[in-house]
């Protein structure tokens, strides 16, 4: 059902931005683009720190002494931001893949796993705090009551959720979904994986029962969605039409978040475009400029996220291969 709601989400969002461009104008959309030059594809430096501060922050969620290495973690964020980014998973492919990813290369597959239900939450709470900042700037700019009261109203429910969420990890949730899918099918495979389940949901509550490094994981998260605001920033530079730093805040916090809330549209294709129209109009930029600021950020789509799919590819490819080498070697 996911899988179907990302590709028609997919549908929607090309429609939104393809009509968004045509709206502005497409040549002049990418004159104003090209004509910045060689520099534009500097923007993505300015969101390159949000890998390092994700790793650090992912990390935290091992138990002490156990965390798989920098690299390793920081090529397993790298391949699974890249699937979420550019695949219609629904900001969940890329998560499974972190964790097979470390699996793969030897890490505990219950520290694995359980690490990656918790960063799902970390980042939500991230985000929640993250949204909170958009909103406050939303105040100081705008006097529409009625926007900023919805947008309160949608992170009191937002963070309802996760805690709600959270109780759920705490009180079994990986027992509970294998069991279900037990009772549903009928089947003993289910049977066998009830260990591992149970394996899964300790290392769950080891990760809340140690607070501190919980809280660290959410600051280092919090801390790379605020850096990433230098991207937006770069973008109105390099484009001509620099912004301040206070206002790049405010742009980066309201559309990116806007844009982790509708998940099921890969990417938030036409959703951050439309964002940073319809809040750069409050700041007094014209809307072929914000679309341009929109377009320049998602330079890093091609430079970063695209190369993380193919180093994905190499290792899934290394795997199968040493895979069916160790099965022909069993057979002779």
């Amino acid at each position: 059902m996911i899988k179907v709601l990302s590709y028609i989400g997919l549908l929607v969002g090309l429609a939104i931005m393809t009509g968004l461009i045509i709206w502005q104008g497409t040549s002049d959309v990418a004159d104003l683009i090209i004509s910045s030059g060689w520099p534009i594809l500097w923007v993505p430096l300015a969101w390159s720190p949000t890998v390092f501060l994700g790793t650090m922050a992912w990390r935290l969620l091992f138990p002490v002494g156990q965390e798989p290495s920098f690299k390793d973690t920081f090529m397993a964020l790298w391949m699974g931001r890249s699937i979420n980014t550019l695949l219609p998973v629904a900001s969940i492919g890329g998560e499974v893949v972190k964790a097979r990813m470390l699996i793969l290369w030897g890490y505990s597959k219950a520290d694995a796993t359980a690490s990656v239900v918790v960063d799902k939450t970390v980042q939500v709470f991230g985000l929640i705090i993250w949204g909170l900042v958009g909103v406050s700037l939303l105040v100081h700019y705008s006097v529409d009551q009625e926007m900023i009261a919805g947008a309160i109203t949608g992170f009191a429910v937002l963070g309802a959720g996760v805690a709600g969420f959270v109780l759920v990890q705490k009180s079994g949730m990986t027992r509970f979904m294998v069991n279900s899918a037990q009772k549903a099918t009928n089947s003993d495979y289910f049977e066998g994986l009830k260990d591992g389940a149970d394996k899964v949901d300790a290392a769950v509550r080891g990760n809340y029962a140690r607070p501190k490094r919980l809280v660290m994981s959410v600051f280092w998260r919090t801390l790379a969605l605020v850096l990433q605001s230098a991207e937006v920033w770069a973008a109105a530079y390099v484009l001509g039409h620099p912004i301040s730093i206070l206002e790049a805040v405010f742009l980066k916090s309201v559309t990116s978040t806007l844009s982790d809330v509708a998940f099921v549209i890969p990417n938030a294709l036409g959703i951050q475009e439309g964002a940073f129209i319809i809040f750069g109009a409050m700041l007094g930029y014209p809307p072929d400029v914000m679309l341009a600021v929109s377009l320049a950020i998602r330079i890093r789509e091609l430079i970063i996220d695209v190369p993380g799919l193919v180093i994905w590819q190499h290792a899934e490819g290394n795997h199968f291969f040493k895979k069916l080498k160790r099965t022909s070697s069993d057979k002779n």
